[in-house]
């Protein structure tokens, strides 16, 4: 397993390169709650998400052959953007593998603003794998994995790592799960900081195959999720699922309404744009399927990403 001390060493590596994310509160949902909780905005990371954490404590420590051969990953959209912007900063080719069904902002940002290339692929996990393999053989290129790499997890970590260095007495951090890079971060920087902290996972149920892996003890997968969480229709590995076997206490699974109930509290409430798979922890407070009360508690905020072309073209349509 990944040490504490490589979230550190993550940290001090990427810390002249990421944005120091702000850590908010609501006093509306303390008292609905009765408790104190305290969100980690990811959503205002470069690129929108936590995922730059990752990609840039990866990529910056290839090696000179291979940042000149270029990196390829698969994503549908936050990693996506993340290996672009790094590959950029550092001068580097990047190429990405996308599902067609990927939201089109995230589509746009990766090859049009970050400027990597992209190839577009069946909305299946194994047509993403599939075509970054091809891809690979054929140039040579150096995958950077959304999940199943430990620079990655140790880079993730780093959210939790500032969290804990504001808000040091936490008694619980949720974070949302997909292929458990975040999750399995999350977990060892808490860990490593506090040994008795709760550590727990929120998943849509139509995309629960962590929360599968954990009651069968073997990693369970998902052929093609239905959920508007994008960013969580990923399977867990052996990496991350051996981590949040160790650290994880529990998987708790929302529905398609309580995410979208989640988000629109935090976006009325707290004026903040987040995504549907940033809306899991939220929703699994908010469905009380697990007391909090009285204890203080962070939530991880994993992106803002969202395609809002439908908001805009309807208020152009009152206007016309």
């Amino acid at each position: 397993m990944i040490s504490y001390s490589k979230i550190q060493e993550a940290y001090d590596r990427i810390s002249k390169e990421i944005n120091h994310t702000p850590v908010m509160t609501s006093r509306t949902l303390n008292s609905l709650l009765d408790a104190q909780i305290y969100l980690k905005c990811e959503n205002f990371q470069r690129i929108g998400a936590f995922k730059f954490r990752g990609a840039y404590n990866a990529i910056s420590q290839l090696s000179d052959e291979q940042k000149s051969r270029g990196v390829i990953t698969h994503s549908s959209g936050n990693h996506a953007q993340a290996v672009a912007l790094t590959a950029k900063i550092l001068g580097i080719n990047a190429t990405i593998v996308m599902p067609k069904g990927s939201p089109q902002v995230k589509i746009n940002a990766t090859r049009d603003t970050y400027g990597a290339k992209v190839v577009l692929c069946e909305n299946t996990v194994k047509s993403r794998h599939e075509t970054c393999d091809n891809i690979m053989t054929k140039e040579g290129q150096t995958l950077i994995h959304p999940y199943d790499n430990d620079h990655i997890i140790a880079g993730a970590g780093t959210a939790a790592f500032e969290l804990l260095q504001e808000v040091p007495n936490l008694d619980m951090i949720i974070a949302p799960v997909g292929g458990g890079g975040l999750l399995s971060g999350s977990s060892i920087a808490a860990k490593g900081i506090n040994s008795h902290i709760r550590v727990i996972a929120a998943e849509p149920e139509r995309a629960d195959d962590a929360y599968r892996s954990l009651l069968s003890g073997k990693i369970e997968s998902n052929q093609n999720p239905n959920t508007i969480a994008d960013g969580l229709r990923t399977n867990l590995c052996n990496r991350t699922f051996s981590i949040i076997r160790t650290n994880v206490e529990k998987i708790i699974t929302v529905s398609e309404s309580e995410i979208i109930h989640a988000m629109q509290f935090i976006w009325e409430r707290m004026k903040i744009i987040i995504e549907p798979s940033s809306a899991t922890p939220l929703a699994a407070l908010l469905s009380k399927k697990i007391s909090v009360k009285n204890l203080k508690v962070g939530l991880i905020i994993s992106g803002g990403n969202i395609d809002l072309t439908d908001f805009f073209s309807l208020l152009k349509k009152q206007i016309v």
